[in-house]
């Protein structure tokens, strides 16, 4: 998946990639080159005096030491720079592929598992990418070149490679065995943490309501602390790695030194090849080391690049056609025929045999009980789950035909959940229109009761609007989500549960406006409250999703046994019957 993920996103960057390959190979001859040079400066300068030879070589030297460090420098902006695209890259797939699903595949991994793996996963892999470069594509180049110039150098100390390399491997794939599965289980507890950091916030008035302040501290400490123990897990198999491979590359040096000195004693070696060798194995060894260390991160950002090309390679059920139809006329006629929606694998279907249709000037509203299929019915209008049976029509032609954005253009909806974005109250309305004028805006506002109170604001359309909408009370929040639907001037709207936070005297403006001034629209409208749609054109009574009653109030009273019980429920038998 990571081999997957690196070919796919850094084929833009190839001419870069290329650069930075010359400049690590630039890198690994000049610092392979410097330890010859120090041997023949020793060998052959300061041994035998020659005072010239030791400027010259000395002037060698020092411009290969600036050639390193300039190609170390243009290494790391280009490192960092291409990482850093690379990782914009990825996040925008993954936006892009999260902003395509449905609802289905929403639920199916949630917010908090997409968050982190469009945040940290992502920086995961980025990091490797960079350290990659830098280190990982570096060391095998400088490792083998060390290895073949201490070859060269003395047949006879690199004997002690044959040791040092093999305890080194051996120690690597015993701590690897044991950080892998580490990796994994760190990023699915990050995505614990994440989840219940969010529940936490969200529900921090009903926590604080129901006293549950001190259990919930115990619930994200035992989240934290089982993240905690993973990565005391990881720290502790890095605080035994790195000292042991310290002490091998120091034991190896020792080595060198004893064993060259006996040579250098015997004549079958001269001082500066010894101080070359030297140089080599820690070249060798610290290669190794900088390879251990890169395949430590690598099983993490691979467990992170499995995850993301997961939400990647997830295909949305709800797919736009490549061939859309569009309807001859925009008139927001609405038809259901014999719809049937069940989750994958589930036994019984959410919503069976539902057939109705929703007229241009119709108000068409929608009751049941709770869990009775209200709002997944609703969700099939603008196409955000797709029927599994049966089609949904819109001005005659079925909605998996038409392409999503012409479905969604003719569509102004109200969600259950009124949420508003950052901003100003003006940014929010031409969140539906973007060349809204202040003249609709304030329409809008008035048909939604909205007017009065963004009038006694202190900056009026321009006044702020906190993240979610929380500087607002609910009701106000919901009358700005329906004026935003409103200013749109949709053929369809859809109104889902949206009157429930305002008190009745505002329900019933709201409802007389809405039927004076969009008098030509699709008003499609699921209440729990049955005082909303006493007025409707057409009610649709939904149990256990399935239609039992259609008609209007006076005919449901009559006909729906379902349809009475919901109404005396909430009225007196004389409200009902006025």
């Amino acid at each position: 998946m990571l081999t997957q993920i690196l070919k796919t996103y850094l084929r833009p960057y190839k001419k870069q990639v290329y650069l930075i390959i010359l400049m690590l190979l630039i890198q690994a001859i000049a610092s392979l080159y410097l330890p010859n040079l120090n041997a023949d400066l020793i060998n052959n300068g300061v041994a035998k005096g020659n005072i010239s030879y030791i400027w010259h070589i000395g002037e060698i030297m020092l411009g290969s030491s600036a050639l390193v460090m300039g190609a170390s420098v243009l290494l790391a902006f280009l490192a960092a720079r291409v990482a850093m695209a690379f990782g914009r890259d990825l996040r925008g797939a993954v936006f892009t592929a999260v902003e395509g699903f449905s609802a289905r595949e929403l639920n199916k991994f949630g917010a908090p598992s997409l968050i982190t793996r469009n945040t940290n996963d992502v920086q995961q892999v980025q990091l490797v990418l960079f350290m990659g470069f830098t280190m990982m594509i570096g060391a095998p180049i400088t490792g083998f070149g060390a290895i073949i110039m201490a070859l060269r150098s003395n047949l006879r100390l690199s004997s002690l490679l044959l040791v040092a390399i093999p305890v080194m491997a051996v120690l690597i794939i015993f701590l690897l065995r044991r950080i892998v599965p580490a990796f994994r289980d760190m990023q699915i507890k990050i995505d614990r943490i994440n989840l219940v950091l969010r529940e936490q916030i969200a529900g921090v008035r009903v926590i604080r309501a129901f006293v549950k302040t001190r259990q919930e501290e115990e619930r994200f400490a035992q989240a934290s602390g089982d993240l905690m123990q993973t990565q005391l897990l990881v720290t502790r198999t890095f605080a035994i790695m790195f000292p042991a491979l310290s002490m091998i590359l120091n034991l190896s040096s020792v080595a060198v030194i004893w064993f060259g000195a006996k040579l250098i004693n015997s004549g079958n070696l001269q001082i500066g090849n010894m101080t070359a060798f030297l140089s080599y194995i820690m070249l060798i060894l610290s290669s190794v080391m900088m390879a251990v260390f890169m395949s430590l991160q690598i099983p993490r950002a691979a467990a992170c690049a499995e995850r993301i090309q997961e939400v990647l390679n997830t295909k949305s059920s709800v797919v736009d056609t490549l061939t859309p139809i569009t309807p001859d006329a925009h008139t927001g006629l609405v038809e259901f025929k014999d719809a049937e929606f069940r989750y994958p694998g589930a036994e019984h279907p959410i919503l069976s045999g539902i057939s109705f249709t929703a007229r241009p000037g119709q108000f068409t509203a929608i009751i049941g009980s709770t869990g009775s299929g209200k709002t997944t019915l609703l969700n099939l209008i603008p196409r955000f789950i797709d029927v599994t049976k049966g089609a949904v029509l819109i001005d005659g032609v079925d909605v998996r035909e038409q392409s999503l954005e012409g479905i969604w253009s003719d569509i102004g909806l109200v969600p259950q959940r009124s949420f508003l974005f950052g901003g100003s109250v003006a940014q929010n309305l031409r969140f539906a229109k973007a060349d809204a004028t202040e003249a609709e805006m304030w329409a809008a506002l008035e048909i939604a009761q909205a007017r009065n109170f963004v009038e006694e604001l202190p900056d009026k359309l321009e006044s702020r609007v906190a993240q979610g909408g929380t500087n607002f009370s609910g009701g106000q929040r919901q009358r700005l989500s329906i004026a935003r639907a409103l200013v749109k001037k949709p053929q369809i709207l859809i109104f889902d549960d949206s009157f429930s936070a305002l008190d009745y005297t505002t329900d019933s403006k709201l409802r007389t406006a809405l039927h004076s001034e969009v008098a030509h629209t699709t008003m499609i409208v699921v209440a729990q409250r049955v005082s909303t749609i006493l007025s409707a054109d057409q009610i649709i009574v939904l149990d256990e999703g399935k239609i039992v009653g259609i008609g209007n109030h006076a005919d449901l009273m009559k006909q729906s046994s379902t349809y009475q019980e919901i109404v005396l429920s909430q009225l007196s038998p004389e409200e009902a019957a006025s």
